[in-house]
């Protein structure tokens, strides 16, 4: 059954919200200003879904998608909408998250940080289906809000060479001996170098490694492999171990990782993120600084670059290893020190223990840094750093996370905005600066 709906915005998920007698409707593919017929898809109590079958008034923000898997492919939600207004819908939606959730308004707005539109995904996880009906196999992300691998030809999220290998790759796969036992391929993209971890729940046959090599030989990639969990990653071939990272040039730095390890998909954004970053701190020679969840010291090297020390703190003993390796690379390793702890179960003792901090960086996950943020508002203002500067993934925990620093007056808000580290998509990356009171 469809209705005709008047669209009065957007939600986060780039969804258009239609109002009939005081219920929402969310509507996909609709956007602020248009009327469209659209069909009810859900019906909850207090809301509904729905998606837009015609547009009946168009709205001078719609464009026309790119990727033909637009609409059906789960990897991007908002290739209608264009770029500038995409950022403007992810500034609303960390104002409103900061409104509603810890009653703040945000003094000062960044000017959102841009990056390529088009590309840019230097890290991915593709799905890999064997369809045994028609003896093909699919390779790409899911579709829309389903667990079925999207049936595409060409990703225009990922860079053109990535992309260009999404057939070449259903082929090779199609010939392997394990084709059904491969449930992925992860996507990790370092200077110069392409690196894809194939998971295979069986082992190779002597033919499928020569099809591997001849795959990668042509195509110029590195093959990583996976037979079980995480700790059974390795290059195919040995030699290939040390060659994958990516460089931080205005710091003279090379970071290398590994495959698995995490890193930001943008590489341009990682790279503005970090000037970012240090700028708001603004980092002194003399500065003792903590930089929480620190991971393989993205950020935690350029500090030492700036400071006189930094310490970094990550849950990973695996990350904190390869950060302190990273550091000793660089002579870096006396202005450095990291260890490995859970954040999330911090207190303030712990925090105390640890001595005085000038200045604080936090990249925390998706969960964010409550008890970290709870142990620093009890701190006292001699005890505390006196600027704080959180990259979120999260509006939401940012938001939460914010009330608590300044709820009992230990923190101001300063400023605020958004990093379009995911053209296209629903996800909010934020930055938000605080200072002691």
């Amino acid at each position: 059954m469809s209705e005709v709906l008047s669209i009065e915005s957007l939600d986060l998920e780039a969804r258009g919200i239609a109002r009939r007698e005081g219920k929402t409707i969310f509507v996909q593919g609709a956007l602020p200003g248009e009327v469209v017929e659209a069909t009810i898809l859900r019906k909850k109590p207090s809301y509904e879904v729905a998606r837009t079958q015609r547009v009946l008034k168009e709205s001078s923000l719609r464009v026309t998608p790119r990727c033909p898997n637009f609409g059906m492919c789960g990897g991007c939600a908002m290739q209608h909408v264009d770029t500038a207004t995409q950022v403007a819908v992810k500034q609303r939606a960390l104002e409103d998250c900061f409104r509603h959730i810890s009653k703040l308004n945000i003094p000062h707005v960044l000017a959102p940080m841009h990056g390529p539109d088009w590309g840019y995904r230097y890290r991915a996880r593709l799905s890999v289906r064997y369809v045994r009906k028609k003896g093909t196999v699919l390779v790409g992300f899911h579709e829309r809000k389903s667990g079925y691998v999207a049936d595409m030809t060409e990703c225009h999220i990922l860079p053109k060479h990535v992309s260009d290998l999404l057939v070449p790759l259903r082929q090779l796969i199609g010939n392997l001996s394990v084709c059904e036992r491969v449930p992925q391929i992860e996507v990790a993209i370092g200077d110069g170098v392409t690196v894809l971890t194939i998971r295979h729940m069986d082992p190779f046959t002597e033919n499928d490694l020569a099809l591997l090599d001849d795959f990668a030989d042509k195509h110029q990639i590195i093959w990583w492999v996976q037979s079980k969990g995480p700790e059974t990653v390795k290059p195919l071939h040995e030699k290939d171990a040390g060659k994958l990272a990516y460089s931080l040039p205005q710091f003279g730095l090379r970071m290398a990782y590994k495959p698995t390890d995490f890193t930001q998909v943008n590489h341009q954004i990682n790279q503005a993120l970090i000037a970012r970053a240090l700028n708001l701190l603004n980092v002194q020679s003399q500065d003792r600084v903590a930089d929480l969840f620190c991971g393989l010291g993205n950020f935690t090297l350029p500090l030492a670059t700036k400071a006189r020390e930094v310490v970094g703190i990550e849950g990973s003993k695996t990350l904190t290893d390869r950060a302190l390796d990273a550091a000793k690379d660089h002579g870096l390793e006396h202005k450095t020190s990291f260890s490995t702890l859970n954040l999330f179960e911090v207190d303030v003792q712990w925090l105390r223990d640890l001595g005085y901090f000038d200045r604080m960086l936090i990249d925390p996950p998706r969960e964010g840094a409550l008890e970290v943020a709870r142990a620093l508002a009890q701190l006292t203002s001699a005890e505390r750093p006196k600027r704080i500067v959180y990259v979120s993934c999260n509006p939401a925990t940012l938001a939460r996370d914010a009330g608590v620093l300044v709820e009992n007056g230990a923190y101001k808000l300063i400023s605020a905005g958004v990093i379009n580290m995911f053209p296209h998509t629903a996800h909010v990356e934020s930055i938000a600066v605080f200072e002691s009171c």
